[in-house]
Protein backbone atom coordinates (compact mmCIF):
# COMPACT_ATOMS: atom_id res chain seq x y z
CA UNK A 1 0.00 0.00 0.00
CA UNK A 2 2.73 2.28 -0.16
CA UNK A 3 3.07 5.08 -0.82
CA UNK A 4 0.15 6.87 0.33
CA UNK A 5 0.06 9.53 -2.05
CA UNK A 6 -1.09 6.81 -4.71
CA UNK A 7 -4.25 5.79 -2.61
CA UNK A 8 -7.58 6.86 -2.80
CA UNK A 9 -9.48 7.91 0.62
CA UNK A 10 -11.41 4.31 0.15
CA UNK A 11 -8.41 2.39 0.12
CA UNK A 12 -7.24 3.89 2.92
CA UNK A 13 -10.77 3.20 4.78
CA UNK A 14 -10.39 -0.20 3.72
CA UNK A 15 -6.72 -0.54 5.10
CA UNK A 16 -7.77 0.47 8.51
CA UNK A 17 -10.13 -2.30 8.72
CA UNK A 18 -7.34 -4.17 9.38
CA UNK A 19 -4.37 -2.41 10.43
CA UNK A 20 -3.53 0.32 11.94
CA UNK A 21 0.36 1.39 11.17
CA UNK A 22 1.31 4.23 9.28
CA UNK A 23 5.05 5.85 8.85
CA UNK A 24 5.52 9.49 8.83
CA UNK A 25 9.01 10.39 7.32
CA UNK A 26 10.26 13.67 7.94
CA UNK A 27 13.41 15.27 6.53
CA UNK A 28 15.58 18.50 6.08
CA UNK A 29 16.17 20.93 3.40
CA UNK A 30 19.54 22.25 3.86
CA UNK A 31 23.22 21.93 2.19
CA UNK A 32 25.04 18.66 2.29
CA UNK A 33 28.72 19.54 0.76
CA UNK A 34 27.80 18.60 -3.14
CA UNK A 35 25.01 16.31 -2.31
CA UNK A 36 21.24 17.54 -2.70
CA UNK A 37 19.61 19.51 -0.84
CA UNK A 38 16.96 17.18 0.36
CA UNK A 39 19.24 14.48 0.99
CA UNK A 40 17.69 14.13 4.61
CA UNK A 41 14.23 13.98 2.76
CA UNK A 42 15.00 11.61 -0.03
CA UNK A 43 16.91 9.20 2.71
CA UNK A 44 13.94 9.37 5.08
CA UNK A 45 11.37 8.48 2.56
CA UNK A 46 13.85 5.71 1.24
CA UNK A 47 14.03 4.41 4.81
CA UNK A 48 10.34 5.00 5.05
CA UNK A 49 9.34 2.81 1.60
CA UNK A 50 11.83 0.14 2.08
CA UNK A 51 10.50 -0.91 6.17
CA UNK A 52 6.61 -0.40 4.88
CA UNK A 53 7.08 -2.43 1.51
CA UNK A 54 6.80 -6.49 3.13
CA UNK A 55 3.81 -5.13 5.31
CA UNK A 56 1.99 -3.05 2.88
CA UNK A 57 2.36 -0.19 6.01
CA UNK A 58 1.08 3.11 4.07
CA UNK A 59 3.87 5.84 3.64
CA UNK A 60 2.94 9.52 4.57
CA UNK A 61 4.41 12.04 2.27
CA UNK A 62 7.48 12.92 3.56
CA UNK A 63 8.02 16.68 5.70
CA UNK A 64 10.75 18.38 3.24
CA UNK A 65 11.36 20.36 6.44
CA UNK A 66 13.35 20.71 9.45
CA UNK A 67 14.89 22.67 11.92
CA UNK A 68 18.34 23.37 10.79
CA UNK A 69 19.32 27.22 11.38
CA UNK A 70 23.01 26.64 11.31
CA UNK A 71 23.01 26.49 7.86
CA UNK A 72 21.23 28.98 6.95
CA UNK A 73 24.57 30.65 4.99
CA UNK A 74 23.94 28.04 2.31
CA UNK A 75 22.01 28.97 0.07
CA UNK A 76 18.89 26.85 -0.80
CA UNK A 77 18.69 26.28 3.11
CA UNK A 78 15.15 26.05 4.36
CA UNK A 79 14.98 26.42 8.27
CA UNK A 80 11.79 26.14 10.65
CA UNK A 81 11.29 27.24 13.94
CA UNK A 82 11.17 24.38 16.14
CA UNK A 83 7.99 25.77 17.05
CA UNK A 84 6.80 25.77 13.84
CA UNK A 85 7.61 21.84 13.23
CA UNK A 86 6.43 20.90 16.20
CA UNK A 87 3.01 21.86 16.08
CA UNK A 88 3.23 20.99 12.04
CA UNK A 89 4.12 17.30 13.25
CA UNK A 90 1.60 17.86 15.87
CA UNK A 91 -1.16 18.28 13.92
CA UNK A 92 0.07 15.73 11.59
CA UNK A 93 -0.29 13.16 14.27
CA UNK A 94 -3.52 14.55 15.47
CA UNK A 95 -4.88 14.11 12.32
CA UNK A 96 -3.40 10.10 11.91
CA UNK A 97 -5.23 9.48 14.82
CA UNK A 98 -8.27 10.94 14.28
CA UNK A 99 -8.62 8.70 10.97
CA UNK A 100 -7.65 5.26 13.37
CA UNK A 101 -4.01 5.19 12.88
CA UNK A 102 -2.67 4.17 16.02
CA UNK A 103 0.62 2.48 15.29
CA UNK A 104 2.39 5.41 13.96
CA UNK A 105 6.34 5.05 12.76
CA UNK A 106 8.19 8.32 12.46
CA UNK A 107 10.95 8.32 10.30
CA UNK A 108 13.53 11.07 10.77
CA UNK A 109 15.99 11.91 8.61
CA UNK A 110 17.79 14.84 10.07
CA UNK A 111 19.38 15.27 13.68
CA UNK A 112 18.40 19.29 14.53
CA UNK A 113 14.74 17.23 14.00
CA UNK A 114 15.24 15.86 17.81
CA UNK A 115 13.59 18.53 18.78
CA UNK A 116 10.17 16.67 18.40
CA UNK A 117 10.99 14.29 20.69
CA UNK A 118 8.82 16.58 23.58
CA UNK A 119 5.83 16.48 20.88
CA UNK A 120 6.05 13.25 20.68
CA UNK A 121 6.50 12.33 24.64
CA UNK A 122 3.40 15.09 24.91
CA UNK A 123 1.43 12.91 21.55
CA UNK A 124 1.92 9.40 23.31
CA UNK A 125 0.37 10.40 26.65
CA UNK A 126 -2.90 11.60 25.11
CA UNK A 127 -2.89 8.67 22.60
CA UNK A 128 -1.53 5.51 24.34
Amino acid sequence: MSPISAQNWKQVEDYLRRDDRCILPIGSTEQHAFLSLSTDTVLAEKIAQDAAEEEGVPVFPVLPYGITPGFMAYPGTVTLKTETLTRVVAEILGSLAHHGFRRIMIVNGHGGNRALEETLSDFLSRHP
